[in-house]
């Protein structure tokens, strides 16, 4: 069913408060027809993929439930262009997969490779390798797990994207002591030889662990990555949004200026997107002041583009959503995009040939959860994208036919809806 966008007010921190212009199209939501788990919730994510054929086709990674109580199964929820839906279950040999439970740990990322393969990785809270391929275009995924690099090695947070030539990257971190920080690593899937192995450490820095955020190719066939640091072991507040460039033709690596980086970059040397501001300090989850909870980036051309969350010492508990881009002056520009009422860590963004970068957040209440937001002329405006649904988490992935797909998942009510904007 069809649902026009609602314009809303947003408040901004230096633009003064007025309706900006209409979103260009209203999004189309429709309910996906299998029941999701509860567990299916995470910030740090990529569980949509899309491919443009003859058709336009989605996929979701989920949990859904299992029959033990505090587990949950995974599977790929597909739908084709005529807008049809079948489940393909994640297999450990004649059984599915099944996990606990563990929100913020235990959800799938998945991508599509050039030969139509799918890769699903998921249910790790630093547990070794849980990865499975379909061996044919569109086939049931298999446990793959034995494939990887670095086993044995507890595995968080992996991140995948594909690039323009069909190779898979995955992004994740690995334990590691104290002494050497726990580390985010670069992995590819070379689609012509059909094997993995690690492109490098990208990051990693003494007493601190990496929260990876997002992968994305961008116009040049370069990939942008972009992570989060905490103190070691974890924590649920972190600092320090850092960015990266790898550029696979050359095996380099290079900051948003182009200036070469040898990894891993630390803390004190990393690109930093968000710097420490007033009142902000590395703590433990007993954290009430200032810091960074997720982020997700897309790409104008080869420029990145940046969302994420944050609370300051002037927003006091809200975690507000801002935006980040390269400015003319070549360094970091940062804007305030909305901080009338507290957001979840549930981001999304993508770049619009007219409306430039399309935000998307949820926040914690109200009737209208997940809103979009469009900057015209200094001025943010918002929009509902699913009215009267309870949607507490988000991702979206922009197809190659130019729509923006979008997984909205209810876990109060067991729901996902795919919407299409």
């Amino acid at each position: 069913m069809r649902r026009l966008l609602t314009g809303v007010l947003v408040v901004l921190t230096t633009v003064a408060l007025h309706p900006g212009p209409a979103l260009a199209a209203p999004a189309a939501v429709t309910l996906v027809p299998y029941s999701i788990d509860s567990s299916n919730q995470a910030a740090w994510w990529t569980p949509v993929e899309t491919y443009v054929g003859a058709q336009q086709y989605a996929y979701f990674a989920f949990n859904e439930p299992a029959p033990t109580a505090g587990n949950h199964r995974v599977a790929i929820a597909r739908r084709d262009g005529s807008g049809s839906w079948t489940r393909l279950p994640l297999m450990n040999g004649g059984t599915q997969a099944e996990y606990v439970d563990d929100i913020g740990h235990h959800q799938p990322s998945m991508a599509r490779d050039g030969s139509g393969r799918f890769h699903v990785f998921t249910s790790m809270h630093n547990d070794t390798w849980r990865y499975f391929r379909s061996d044919s275009a569109g086939g049931v995924p298999q446990n793959r797990s034995g494939d990887m690099p670095d086993q044995g090695i507890g595995v968080t947070y992996p991140v995948l994207t594909t690039a323009p030539n069909g190779d898979v990257y995955l992004f994740a971190r690995l334990v590691g002591t104290s002494g050497e920080g726990r580390s985010g690593r670069l992995y590819r899937w070379n689609n012509a030889a059909s094997t993995w192995s690690r492109v490098a450490v990208v990051a990693a820095s003494a007493n601190r662990s990496v929260y990876p955020d997002d992968l994305r190719f961008d116009s040049a066939g370069d990939l942008h990555i972009l992570w989060e640091w905490s103190l070691y072991p974890s924590a649920a507040f972190r600092h320090q949004l850092s960015y990266l460039k790898y550029r696979p033709a050359s095996g380099t690596f290079v900051d948003h200026t182009g200036a070469p980086r040898t990894v891993p970059v630390s803390t004190s040397n990393a690109d930093v997107v968000q710097p420490i501001e007033a009142g902000e300090v590395y703590e433990g989850n007993e954290s009430t002041g200032p810091a960074v909870q997720s982020a997700k980036l897309t790409l104008d051309g080869t420029s990145p583009k940046i969302t994420y969350r944050y609370r300051s010492l002037a927003s006091g508990p809200i975690f507000t959503v801002r935006y980040a881009y390269v400015g003319g002056n070549g360094a970091w520009t940062r804007q305030t995009v909305y901080a009338a009422e507290q957001t979840r860590a549930a981001l999304g963004i993508t770049w619009h040939p007219t409306d430039g970068k399309r935000i998307y957040f949820a926040r914690t209440s109200g009737t209208d959860r997940v809103l979009l937001a469009t900057e015209n002329g200094g001025t943010w405006t918002t929009a509902a994208v699913a009215p009267g649904l309870p949607i507490d988490r988000l991702a979206v992935e922009r197809d190659a036919a130019g729509t923006d797909v979008l997984y909205l998942a209810d876990t109060t009510n067991g729901r996902l809806y795919h919407g299409r904007n």
